[in-house]
Order: C-alpha cells, then sequence, then structure tokens
C-alpha cells in the first residue's frame, strides 16, 4: 500500500449512544451502518440519525448504504444525496445485485470517478475485494464472518487479497466485516485487514476480562486492607 496505514476498528452500529461511548475512549476510527443495524437500532428516520453520527465522529467516516438496486442511474442519484448529508458520508454498495447483476460495478466505478467514497459490501472473495479495488473503491469489505461460516478460511482469503493489494500499491483498504466472535478482530487484522467492523457487544468483550476484574478487585481489597 502507499505507506503505513494504521490497522482500526469500526463501530457497526446506528445507536449514537454507543458511538459516544467508544469514540471517547479513543479506540475506534470509524462507524458503519446498514438497513438492518438501523432497523435493529429503532431509527425511523435515517437521514436524521446518520447527520447526527456523522457530525459527532467527525472527520472519521461513516458508510451509509444504498437501499435500491433498480438501476444504475437511481443508485448513482441516491448516492449523491446521501453524501450531501455529511462530507465525511462514504457509500456503500453492494458488489453485485440479489440476482447477480453486474451494474453495480458501474455504480461504484462512477461514484469513484466522481471522488465519491465507496464502501464496497456483501463480498465473500478474494477475488471479488481485487475486482472492487480495480474499479476504484476506497474500502473494500470481505465478508470474513460468513466465509467462515461456508466452511472456508477467511484468513486465506484476507492474506491473499493483502498480497495482492500491497503488490499494485492499491489506495483500497481491506474491511473485515461480519465480525462473529473477539477471536476474530484480533485474527483478521494479523491477517491483513485494515479494519474490523465490530459491533457494541464483542467491543465490550475484548475490553472486558473476568480475569482483569478479580486481580482488580483483589489489589483494592488488599489496598484497604493495608491502609
Amino acid at each position: 500500500m502507499g505507506g503505513m496505514i494504521k490497522m482500526t476498528l469500526f463501530l457497526d452500529t446506528g445507536d449514537i449512544k454507543e458511538v459516544k461511548k467508544y469514540l471517547d475512549m479513543g479506540i475506534i476510527e470509524g462507524v458503519t451502518t446498514n438497513p438492518t443495524i438501523l432497523k435493529k437500532s429503532g431509527i425511523k428516520n435515517v437521514e436524521k440519525a446518520c447527520k447526527e453520527i456523522a457530525k459527532l465522529i467527525y472527520p472519521k467516516p461513516l458508510s451509509v448504504e444504498l437501499t435500491q438496486n433498480d438501476s444504475i442511474t437511481a443508485m448513482i442519484n441516491e448516492a449523491k444525496e446521501k453524501v450531501k448529508w455529511a462530507s465525511n458520508i462514504v457509500i456503500k454498495v453492494p458488489f453485485h445485485g440479489p440476482k447477480g447483476e453486474t451494474d453495480n460495478i458501474k455504480v461504484i466505478k462512477k461514484l469513484s470517478d466522481d471522488r465519491i467514497k465507496v464502501n464496497v459490501t456483501a463480498m465473500m472473495s478474494a477475488q471479488q475485494c481485487y475486482l472492487a479495488a480495480l474499479a476504484g473503491a476506497r474500502y473494500v469489505s470481505l465478508f470474513c464472518g460468513r466465509v467462515n461460516n461456508m466452511g472456508y478460511n477467511s484468513v486465506d482469503e484476507l492474506k491473499k487479497l493483502r498480497k495482492l493489494l500491497d503488490m499494485q500499491r492499491s489506495t483500497s483498504e481491506i474491511i473485515c466485516a461480519s465480525t462473529r466472535e473477539v477471536l476474530n478482530i484480533i485474527e483478521w487484522l494479523e491477517a491483513g485487514g485494515h479494519i474490523v467492523t465490530v459491533v457494541p457487544d464483542l467491543l465490550e468483550k475484548m475490553i472486558v476480562h473476568p480475569y482483569t476484574k478479580e486481580t482488580v478487585d483483589m489489589f483494592l481489597k488488599d489496598a484497604k486492607k493495608s491502609k
């Protein structure tokens, strides 16, 4: 890649309270959303919520997904409306349509040519991510958790993809998505991912360890005894 790139975490949520909590800790460098996440967070006004999050985390990126796949023109118009919400909005575009329609790649190319940052999502292989990078994607999201669920090793795909992008000095960054367990996070960063998306519950599990709790409790009790 073009120089050293910091490995980091993006919070996968639509809950602004969770965003503020981890932003204040200094351990997230961006936020990702999708229609499913926003629905689970009880968000009714997507535009309002995204504007609030984008303002809170600025200049860190907020990924917002396109909600339809009808035509190239419709997708591009939707993307151009959404980037007006804030200057740090990144547009999430699925690599292809629900029936394998390939026009999405043209959308990725057009938006990238127009200097709109694109996060290409729902990819399950290094080859898909490589093509998305060639089309100009700022971020290529490999759904590593789903790759593992299909019986393949996502680490192998990550290593291949990172090698390809490094060889080409690509500016695209790899997002490891669909995180299932805490183990995945460090494993995927070590394998070559630039970013891992983490839901609040998993991030909490990264922080709080039962033995740390036990040890701190012992220290505090012993400190009181020594007074």
